[in-house]
């Protein structure tokens, strides 16, 4: 007789996972094309406060027929003060630089109530590890950092971008990788023979760091010829309360220096759902891995929990219900994990 208990597992309360791919802010230097060997000629790109005078170009509610209070509105100026920040008139390059750090133990949640449904959870994702070993995974990261990706607006309007990785090891470097940018799809995973290998060992030393088996600190230093003098973009902060700041833009820098969140270079590589819903022939292109497959910049959830594509559905059934997804499922679930966030089932209705 089988005396072995059953245990009925639900989603705890407390379910919080953190980060495994942890970059830090990217800081801005401009510098001439021909010497980004030459890093100390490269100065910080500072960000300054233009004020302009622009016109009212915003969707008016006015009637058809009341052309006098229509012009009454576009006469008035539209005053603003913004932040801007651009290359030097004798520079003709962006340089860009973060370290990204990988870590391991993806199955291991930071905080968990329920001792049984960590075990369990532990236990699939040992099972995807053997399975899959972080393979495909990986190489999406790896793409992400080598197509420069995380340069956003930078990179559209750059003639040239060239991306240098180096691997961190006992306070020197042990590898490096050159990649030319624009060379490398941002919009499918499919590898030209001349990057192969070199992406192949970049994917290789992030599996590792997924994997627990070494310490994967990488330095990513990206290139962009936009041109002498030509504007760049450091994120955007969100001003909260308005009335404390009166500029209609304000750009992030990290001690004077101009630069990108953390949070966007995150968004970046992971920006690897492809597996997604799609109506389109053929791969559809990435979105950055969330739970409900949401983009902002879209207004559209291209996960959605009443088809049982969002991440919910698919790790309960998985967790729970033992109905393992698809493979390509399953590699969103665990892009999640890498991704971390909080996921326990709220007590109240």
């Amino acid at each position: 007789m089988n005396n072995e208990k059953k245990i009925n597992l639900t989603t705890p309360p407390v379910l919080a996972f953190e980060r495994k791919l942890d970059p830090s802010d990217a800081l801005m230097y401009a510098g001439k094309w021909d010497e980004k060997e030459k890093t100390e000629r490269w100065n910080p790109i500072k960000i300054r406060e233009k004020a302009v005078r622009g016109t009212i170009s915003n969707r008016l509610k006015t009637k058809n027929d009341d052309s006098a209070k229509f012009d009454a509105k576009i006469d008035n100026p539209n005053l603003q003060r913004v932040d801007v920040a651009s290359l030097p008139s004798d520079c003709d390059t962006l340089r860009l630089s973060f370290t990204i750090k990988v870590l391991g133990n993806i199955g291991d949640p930071s905080a968990c109530s329920k001792p049984d449904y960590r075990k369990k959870l532990k236990e699939i994702v040992q099972g995807y590890v053997n399975e899959f070993a972080f393979d495909e995974l990986a190489k999406r990261y790896a793409f992400n950092i080598a197509n420069a990706r995380f340069l956003w607006r930078n990179r559209l309007g750059a003639e040239d971008v060239e991306v240098h990785v180096n691997h961190w090891q006992n306070g020197k470097i042990s590898k490096s990788w050159k990649f030319d940018a624009l060379k490398i799809s941002t919009r499918h995973f499919e590898c030209k023979p001349e990057f192969k290998d070199d992406i192949a060992a970049l994917s290789h030393l992030i599996k590792n760091g997924l994997s627990n088996k070494e310490f994967t600190l990488l330095e990513v230093v990206a290139f962009a010829r936009m041109g002498k003098g030509q504007e760049v973009f450091p994120s955007q902060e969100l001003i909260l309360d308005k009335s404390k700041d009166e500029k209609s833009k304000v750009l992030y820098s990290v001690g004077e220096i101009a630069a990108l969140h953390s949070q966007k270079i995150g968004n970046a590589v992971r920006t690897i759902d492809s597996w997604y819903p799609s109506d389109n022939i053929g791969e559809p292109e990435p979105i950055p891995v969330e739970p409900y497959g949401s983009v902002t910049s879209l207004g559209k959830a291209y996960r959605q929990p009443k088809e049982k594509t969002d991440f919910y559905n698919l790790l309960d059934n998985w967790v729970i219900k033992n109905n393992k997804p698809k493979n390509n499922d399953q590699h969103f679930v665990i892009a999640i994990l890498i991704r971390g966030g909080v996921f326990g089932e709220s007590e109240k209705e």
